[in-house]
């Protein structure tokens, strides 16, 4: 089995929904079951699926998995422009969690892409 805590795209999505969370505590109580919830779970869903992935068995099931976390950082860096352009967050704010959603991105893309790239038994 693989330790997730060893991956740099855990670390990143792990740091990806701490921010989140502490950042949509302040969003408008209307969107606790709108953006709030959408935001919170695309975040929790990136971390969760490299974790679940890890404890697969197979490669071929460790990329999906990845796969999987891959959308759901990407479904969070959409969600987190909308609230921002909603006013939702500050600028700073917004260009702080964008850049770990997009670290996060694009450390899980270059992941999936050498996994893919290496021969496996």
């Amino acid at each position: 089995m693989r330790d997730h805590t060893r991956l740099k795209a855990f670390e990143l999505a792990d740091q990806m929904a701490l921010e989140i969370y502490r950042l949509t505590k302040r969003f408008p109580k209307e969107e606790l079951f709108g953006l709030t919830s959408q935001l919170r779970r695309a975040a929790v869903s990136a971390a969760s699926n490299i974790v679940e992935g890890c404890a697969r068995g197979s490669e071929a099931d460790y990329i999906r998995f990845l796969d999987t976390a891959y959308a759901s950082a990407c479904e969070a860096q959409y969600q987190v422009s909308l609230a921002h352009r909603l006013h939702y967050l500050t600028d700073s704010d917004y260009r702080s969690v964008q850049e770990t959603c997009d670290h996060a991105s694009k450390v899980l893309g270059a992941l999936i892409k050498a996994l893919r790239q290496t021969p496996h038994p």
